[in-house]
């Protein structure tokens, strides 16, 4: 069973987007379908690893684009992935125009489709936006039926197997699946009791499936681990904290908590300070952003993946340059963004070399 924290319904394992788990097409899978890919994306990681090459013609008019970001949270990949825009357009030489809306993830669904609404009527060329709930699922296939504005789903990179003849311009993020893969590897490697174990999702949706199923089918699999509880905390820090509180009285002999992302890991790190119970547990993170790089080097978290979190958004620019360029051909289905597992391990210089790189622009 899964709980949600705060709201008066139980909520059981199987719930209506679970059920729709075969309607992503794994990146494995997808150039098994569209084998010209793999070149496509191999060309395009380059350009997005490379110095900028300014656009090579003249705009008539700034290129207008809209972005719809759950960025309310203390993970500052959002907060990032715009800045780090916005500088790749700027050094690309492209004139545009910027309307941003941010949102608290899982809760503000409501505010999200005002949002869309008011960025739609504004007739952006280009739309970022993210995927997660079926709310947001409802909203994007208004927008691919419509064809305009051109969409670039962000922080997802498994396409939608319903959406194969009517896609968006652009998948781009970092591998939720793999990452959380690299973690439950990492985690055997460390040596430490891992069971029984708990699981913190995020809300009911695409991310929760990609980390938090992926890491319980991961240790059912390989490791035979017991799993206690789980629980959708919607992201929430409190509530995570709360839940980590919750099982921590039911089962004290706890020995490790899978975080589906940084404010989990955060509230979950926050309950186990209180109990005393932090050196007995091992806990991650997921994304490897400021906070957790904090939280990691004070020793209160034990490992993370950390994404080259630039990289998704410099895609966006350059893919956004090809288009303006008359070469959509150029801009692959989608961009799967690098990803490195940081432990207690780490020394202090290797993470100061990935965070110039996975910063390289949000940290100027």
């Amino acid at each position: 069973m899964r709980f949600l924290i705060g709201a008066v319904a139980l909520i059981m394992g199987s719930t209506p987007w679970a059920q729709n788990n075969t309607k992503y097409v794994r990146i494995s899978e997808y150039l098994q379908s569209y084998p010209q890919q793999t070149a496509i994306m191999d060309q395009f990681a380059q350009v997005v690893r490379e110095a900028p090459r300014p656009l090579d013609r003249r705009q008539i008019s700034p290129t207008k684009i809209a972005i719809i970001y759950p960025g309310i949270q203390a993970s500052d990949y959002w907060r990032r992935s715009l800045k780090s825009f916005e500088q790749r357009l700027q050094a690309l030489e492209i004139e545009y125009r910027l309307n941003t809306y941010l949102s608290r993830p899982s809760i503000d669904t409501e505010l999200q489709g005002e949002q869309l609404t008011e960025a739609l009527a504004w007739k952006p060329d280009y739309l970022i936006f993210t995927l997660d709930s079926l709310h947001q699922r409802s909203m994007i296939e208004r927008i691919l039926l419509k064809g305009k504005p051109k969409l670039i789903l962000q922080n997802i990179t498994t396409p939608i197997r319903t959406w194969q003849n009517n896609r968006p311009f652009l998948y781009t993020g970092f591998d939720h699946a793999l990452g959380t893969q690299l973690i439950a590897d990492r985690m055997r490697e460390l040596g430490q009791p891992l069971s029984p174990y708990a699981l913190l999702y995020f809300s009911q949706g695409y991310v929760s499936q990609m980390r938090g199923d992926t890491f319980a089918s991961e240790m059912a699999e390989k490791s035979n681990l017991n799993q206690i509880a789980s629980f959708y905390t919607d992201g929430n820090r409190g509530r995570a904290r709360a839940a980590t509180e919750k099982v921590l009285a039911e089962h004290p002999d706890l020995k490790m908590i899978f975080a589906s992302s940084t404010d989990i890991a955060l509230g979950a790190i926050n309950a186990l300070e209180k109990a005393d119970k932090l050196a007995d547990i091992t806990i991650n993170g997921w994304g490897g952003g400021e906070a957790e790089l904090k939280a990691l080097r004070a020793g209160k978290l034990d490992l993370t993946v950390m994404r080259m979190t630039d990289d998704a958004s410099v895609a966006m620019a350059e893919a956004i340059k090809l288009d303006l360029q008359s070469q959509p051909e150029r801009v692959p289905h989608i961009y799967s963004g690098d990803i490195i597992v940081l432990d207690q391990q780490t020394s202090l210089e290797q993470i100061e070399r990935y965070k110039r790189r996975a910063f390289r622009y949000s940290s100027n």
